[in-house]
């Protein structure tokens, strides 16, 4: 049986693939959160454009009191007026976690006895991972039309993370929710974007697999080593110091190199920041290398299935022969 290959542009962008989100981040469900084969449709996708902040069913505000960090507490005020009543079974304060994940997709279609076709297109979809609801402060599961409501709340950030992060093809967001749970009816709910940070000590204290090693200035690999002069982790827009001790660096022309990685499904690894060198200033290794770590990356993390790791590489390009290259993970916060 013959077939027929698609990539997916026009054809598999048009409305017919959509991803989805769960609420409160479903502002965007639909095609925006689909794209072609080998397209990043969350790319152009910002943490705050998902968020819906309110059902229409209560107006409000939730105000931080200062930014927030893993591990630490979340401190504000909510004001609440009511639109139209609210006869729920229960309303609480919840942390909800999204996360969002571009995968690849494909489907097959016969078209007759002799032929197949298929389509390929890129799709993302979330699921919260983390959904704690607080005891208090006590939020009024009855409201009448023009009701309002003010308290202030106290309530815990993350303990281990993942803090909030863009990978490009994937996003972790955090949210705090007021939820009504309504019988028979829509939840009516107030929402607002919590963007979390990495907190150094966390990492410093070896509670995440981007500790350890990644922190270490100097470090071993095969003889050779990957020192960084400056503290760990680094972080985004600063600069980063270092020297590469490789003794019986291979001869040819030579760079060091900042990487990201990530477990992401439809991720790819990227090279972040490049200084051109050679086997002998390598083999030295007297020089200092100043890579720029651009600003606005995410955090070294893992968490909720999710990893973004940084590297340094060291790289002999050899004429005729397969590139040569040593390699060290570094923490970014």
């Amino acid at each position: 049986m013959g077939s027929i290959s698609f990539g997916g542009g026009g054809f598999g962008h048009t409305g017919f693939h959509e991803g989805t989100a769960p609420e409160p981040f479903n502002a965007l469900n639909g095609y925006r959160l689909a794209g072609p084969q080998g397209s990043h449709p969350l790319h152009t996708v910002r943490p705050e454009d998902l968020l819906v902040p309110s059902d229409g069913k209560v107006d409000g505000e939730i105000v931080l009191d200062h930014p927030v960090r893993v591990g630490e507490g979340i401190e504000g005020a909510i004001r609440l007026v009511a639109r139209e009543a609210i006869e729920a079974r229960g309303a609480a304060l919840r942390l909800v976690g999204l996360k969002l994940v571009e995968a690849q997709k494909s489907r097959t279609y016969k078209i007759d006895d002799e032929h197949e076709r298929t389509e390929y297109w890129v799709e993302a979809n979330g699921s919260l991972f983390i959904e704690d609801a607080f005891m208090e402060p006590v939020i009024p599961a009855q409201m009448s039309p023009g009701q309002t409501f003010e308290t202030r709340f106290t309530v815990p950030a993350p303990p281990l993370g993942p803090p909030s992060a863009h990978l490009g093809e994937a996003i972790v967001a955090w949210a705090l929710e007021i939820r009504w749970d309504v019988r028979m009816g829509d939840d009516a709910h107030v929402a607002l974007l919590v963007p979390v940070a990495q907190h150094p000590d966390l990492i410093r204290a070896g509670v995440s697999k981007q500790g350890g090693i990644a922190l270490l200035d100097t470090v071993d690999i095969k003889g050779a080593t990957i020192s960084v002069a400056d503290p760990l982790p680094a972080a985004p827009g600063s600069t980063l110091r270092l020297t590469v001790h490789w003794a019986d660096a291979p001869k040819g022309n030579a760079r060091v190199e900042l990487h990201r990685r990530t477990n992401a499904p439809n991720g790819t690894e990227g090279i972040l920041a490049s200084a051109a060198t050679t086997s002998e200033v390598l083999a030295a290794g007297d020089a200092v290398v100043e890579l720029a770590i651009p600003a606005g990356i995410p955090p070294s993390f893992d968490g909720a299935g999710l990893e973004n790791t940084y590297i340094i590489r060291a790289l002999v390009d050899r004429r005729f022969m397969p590139d040569s290259a040593i390699e060290r993970p570094v923490s970014i916060a």
